[in-house]
């Protein structure tokens, strides 16, 4: 991939959304406003709104031919070969009910396919970042995922068993009922916690763009190796269904059995 993907700009300007949003989702924690629902049921604050918001003005006004695709607003000029993906609050039912795992999620993706990424906790104070080419960080320290070549030893995270339907859940459940612990509800916290090492497994499936693409060099930069449920590597446009594994023989045989 050309250079010009990893533009020191483009990392700047990443950065900068991250620290714009961090004061507002801290501002309105656990602050009991109302929340309201969107068409399709689930919940929007007043935080998600002024975030992305912030946002979506710093890159119109830093790369004005850049695309952006955010959860709350109507996606901007994506045939540009660069688009931004934002989540002003991943892990909006989280945030609500006062629990600090949900995150601002922020991705540049060139040609559809992911080049940089952010996690940010603005609670604990928390930055995971990864961009193409690089080593992953922690709050400015590089970081590895660990090493875990046995299903039955692997720590395996989803954000609920109520997102899997159907083949899905029949297929998660068959590896679900071979991992060593399986636990829920971390949003995209799960995949802070694996490209750092202290878990194996992240499986999920009805995510949408903003839900996976800032995962994708962060974990990726780490060591790790993230996908669909098919093994093709995550763009804009692919199905919801995450498979990342922090060691890559690991995530060859969860894929294996997640297609058994």
């Amino acid at each position: 991939m050309k250079r010009v993907t990893l533009e020191t700009s483009y990392i700047k300007t990443a950065i900068t959304l991250a620290d714009l949003a961090r004061p507002i989702a801290q501002k309105y924690f656990r602050m009991r406003k109302d929340f309201s629902n969107k068409l399709d049921s689930s919940p929007v604050t007043i935080a998600d709104l002024e975030i992305e918001t912030a946002m979506r003005s710093k890159i119109q006004t830093e790369f004005p031919d850049h695309g952006i695709l955010g959860e709350e607003f109507k996606p901007h000029n994506l045939n540009s070969d660069y688009v931004w993906v934002l989540d002003p609050i991943d892990g909006t039912k989280a945030f609500i009910t006062g629990k600090p795992t949900f995150g601002v999620l922020i991705a540049l993706c060139y040609k559809t396919k992911p080049i940089l990424g952010i996690i940010d906790q603005p609670i604990l104070k928390e930055r995971w970042f990864g961009a193409k080419g690089l080593a992953s960080t922690h709050n400015d320290l590089k970081i590895t995922s660990r090493s875990c070549t046995s299903i039955e030893n692997a720590w395996l995270y989803a954000t609920s068993p109520s997102m899997f339907a159907d083949k899905n859940k029949r297929d998660f459940d068959k590896l679900s009922e071979r991992v060593k612990f399986s636990l829920y509800g971390a949003d995209c916290y799960a995949y802070g916690l694996l490209a750092s090492g202290y878990t194996d497994i992240v499986c999920e499936a009805a995510l949408k763009p903003y839900d996976y693409c800032a995962l994708v060099p962060i974990i990726e930069g780490a060591g790790g190796k993230i996908s669909d449920w098919s093994g093709k590597k995550l763009s804009i446009w692919s199905d919801g269904r995450v498979l990342a594994a922090g060691d890559n023989d690991l995530h060859r045989k969860a894929l294996k059995l997640l297609n058994e």
